[in-house]
């Protein structure tokens, strides 16, 4: 499971420009099963995305469709994480290896 923190790197005019595009990016990956949670941080200054991809090279391949990323507004980091406690509602997106 990864965690994917974005931090714009451009104006919030900007990033409202390519909100719907970064929209549909988000919607093709949930519907896949890749993509568990997303938002926006507060202060706005960038987004979270929780993805349960086979590996960080699948990973790194998805972050390159996102206009956000095509379009260079956005800068990402990617932490791995493998979930040793969770609540039972969330025991659908654990992948045990």
């Amino acid at each position: 499971m990864f965690i994917i923190s974005l931090t714009y790197k451009s104006s919030i005019e900007n990033i409202e420009l390519l909100i719907p595009s970064h929209n549909t990016f988000l919607e093709k990956h949930y519907h896949a099963g890749r993509f568990i949670a997303s938002g926006r941080k507060e202060p706005r200054t960038g987004g979270i995305i929780i993805a349960n991809a086979e590996s960080r090279t699948e990973l790194e391949q998805i972050i390159r469709e996102d206009p956000f990323y095509i379009h260079q507004v956005a800068d990402y980091e990617i932490t791995e994480f493998i979930p040793s406690k969770y609540n039972e509602n969330f025991k659908s997106f654990i992948k045990n290896k």
